[in-house]
């Protein structure tokens, strides 16, 4: 998640300078046609290439906490499934607890119809 964060924040960048260099361009193309009257509109044009500046950094910003929400999100879906795999197998160890328990018990209380069944035989015996 982190590798693909890095990959977009370069293509931002990338993205970024290209449109620095194609604006830079244009502004000396224009420059070239341009006669010395067109002062005011070249200010126009900087202005312009400052707000689309702050335009596609903000965009960048957003995009950036977007995907950092993601990998969060991401995180605590991965915990979570880690817990609830913790809580299955617990479940399942109290199962097999439970199940030897009633063995137990039922042993225990065969042992304990075997010796009433012994001291009846005794006891006739004894008579």
């Amino acid at each position: 998640m982190e590798e693909k964060l890095e990959e977009e924040e370069f293509e931002k960048l990338v993205e970024l300078e290209e449109l620095k260099e194609e604006e830079k361009f244009e502004e000396e193309e224009e420059e070239e046609l341009e006669d010395g009257g067109g002062g005011g509109g070249r200010r126009r044009e900087e202005e312009e290439e400052e707000e689309l500046e702050e335009e596609l950094k903000e965009e960048f910003k957003e995009k950036l906490e977007e995907l950092e929400k993601d990998e969060e999100l991401e995180e605590l879906k991965q915990e979570l499934e880690e817990e609830l795999k913790e809580d299955e197998e617990l479940e399942e160890e109290l199962e097999e607890f439970e199940e030897k328990l009633e063995e137990k018990l039922e042993k225990e209380e065969e042992l304990e119809e075997k010796e009433e069944e012994l001291e009846d035989d005794l006891e006739e015996e004894l008579e």
